[in-house]
């Protein structure tokens, strides 16, 4: 059974930092992208970043130049980087994987990815 375990979340200044982790296990894939989303109180779920396997790495534009995806491939592990965080960057996040390599265009939509995980809050107060 595939499990994906965030840590990293909490609260922050505008113009601060956070990095959020999300740990899996169970996953055997050796070809898998595995993202970031978040989501606000009324609004949709947003893909924010996606990193693979056969090296694509994307980015929502929201979050170009202020956000780093990396993965660590012998922990099992993605991390999100975010800095100069904005208030508008409140939500809750969320860590996604999927096996295969899917297309450049569904890299940051919901519906392509499988396993999720539970969800992590991060807030930034201005």
């Amino acid at each position: 059974e595939v499990q994906l375990v965030e840590s990293g979340g909490g609260s922050v200044q505008s113009g601060g930092s956070l990095t959020l982790s999300c740990a899996a296990s169970g996953y055997t894939y050796s070809r898998y992208c595995m993202a970031w989303f978040r989501q606000a109180p009324g609004k949709k779920r947003e893909g924010v970043a996606s990193i693979c396997t056969d090296g694509r790495i994307k980015y929502a534009d929201s979050v170009k130049g202020r956000f780093t995806i990396s993965k660590d491939n012998a922990k099992n592990t993605v991390s999100l980087e975010m800095e100069n965080l904005r208030p508008e960057d409140s939500a809750m996040y969320y860590c996604a994987a999927r096996n295969l390599n899917p297309g450049w265009y569904v890299l940051l939509q919901a519906k392509t990815y499988t396993f999720w995980s539970q969800g992590t809050q991060v807030t930034v107060s201005s």
